[in-house]
């Protein structure tokens, strides 16, 4: 079969238009074009605000950041987080870099995103917060989630990095908890070079925000902010003043006039995507040998995850091997098993129950790429391909 990539290009001669026009302005640090990015980043997935960062991974650094640094801080260190057991690995760093318990739960085998019986068994009196994944454009049930936390003292917070435009009962994936964290690398589902948000409705976390994002000066706060109050008029005395232990994960300006361009094509990107997604559950939906991902609300569908069921006469690597050969670009389902990782020995954690379905993907799950345009030609190879392995 002819190139399956895992992702293409979304862009054309209005981003390089978007390009030249920071060029030709000579100003390429943060500025103008992230500001106006982030005020239509906000409208339209409907939050108040968004905070435009240099990348998804950075997204969820400050978003955790942030919660230590509220007047009455939402999290300390030791504090228990729970987390799916599958997703990217700069989901969890953030939380062992600011000295939160991690408190692995299974994933749901069908949705990939967590199981919700082993949630509402996992929390106890000391769990601060839940770090909702939704994995591979499919949101999670928050309704069900929202039932299960009610008349508790639990922050709701969500990585949204693989699911821009994902829906659930109407309302944007992202939205649902304290914060949402976006990306918008090259094959997600807009390219903003690299790039990510964090967007709240929390007036108070969005100053922490825009203070954290740069350095933890106070130049970027509005006179009247959350964080020092009332800001001096002096300009000089602002330039320089430091109250927060902040970063630098600032986005280009370039990136956010490309963002700019981005956003108004994102909906026939969504459209194109659901529409490749119809067609690849048409025919995949009953295959013998392989089960995709069920759908919760309405996924932006990032990826087609195909899992090889137990009585299949094939391995994952023999599978993998063949679509490789043919041209078909595959990954692992993320990270599959997170908890396999070396890196997992710095981690102060536990795991709650059994992580089987996590370890299930793991050894027999990968997803290949879904595109912005019509791919079902490809998704048509790609079953042949498969059906000639048995």
């Amino acid at each position: 079969m002819t190139n399956y990539p895992l992702a293409s290009s979304t862009w054309d001669d209005k981003e390089l238009a978007a390009i030249q026009k920071v060029i030709d302005s000579d100003m390429f640090t943060m500025n103008k074009q992230v500001a106006e990015y982030e005020k239509q980043f906000a409208d339209f997935f409907g939050s108040k605000y968004a905070v435009m960062v240099s990348s998804g991974s950075a997204a969820n650094l400050i978003m955790v950041a942030s919660l230590f640094y509220t007047q009455i801080p939402k999290l300390k260190r030791g504090d228990e987080v729970i987390v799916p057991a599958v997703s990217w690995s700069t989901t969890y760093f953030p939380l062992y870099q600011y000295g939160l318990k991690l408190k692995f739960v299974d994933i749901d085998k069908n949705t990939l995103n967590i199981d919700l019986a082993k949630l509402e068994r996992a929390i106890t009196e000391n769990t601060k917060a839940i770090l909702a994944v939704n994995l591979l454009g499919n949101p999670n049930d928050f309704s069900a989630i929202q039932k299960i936390i009610e008349g508790k003292n639990i922050l709701l917070l969500e990585d949204n990095c693989e699911s821009m435009g994902a829906l659930h009962d109407g309302k944007q994936a992202g939205t649902f908890g304290l914060m949402g964290t976006f990306s918008s690398f090259f094959s997600h589902h807009i390219s903003t070079m690299e790039g990510g948000c964090v967007v709240t409705d929390d007036e108070e976390l969005y100053h922490i925000l825009l203070c954290i994002r740069a350095h933890g000066w106070t130049r970027n706060l509005p006179k009247e902010n959350k964080v020092t109050g009332v800001k001096s008029d002096d300009v000089f005395e602002e330039s320089f003043k430091f109250i927060l232990p902040g970063y630098n994960v600032r986005p280009l300006e370039m990136s956010g006039a490309i963002g700019i361009e981005q956003l108004k094509k994102l909906p026939d990107f969504l459209k194109n995507r659901r529409e490749n997604a119809v067609y690849f559950q048409e025919l995949f939906a009953k295959h013998p040998y392989l089960t995709i991902q069920k759908e919760i609300g309405s996924s932006s569908w990032f990826g087609f995850s195909l899992i090889v069921k137990e009585n299949a006469p094939f391995s994952r690597k023999q599978m993998v091997t063949k679509l490789t050969e043919n041209g078909v670009e595959c990954r692992p389902i993320v990270t599959g098993n997170f908890v396999k990782n070396d890196v997992i020995k710095y981690f102060d954690y536990e795991i709650s129950e059994n992580l089987e379905h996590a370890e299930y993907i793991d050894k027999n799950g990968f997803f290949v790429g879904n595109h912005q345009m019509d791919i079902k030609g490809l998704i048509k190879g790609l079953f042949d391909v498969l059906k000639r392995i048995y």
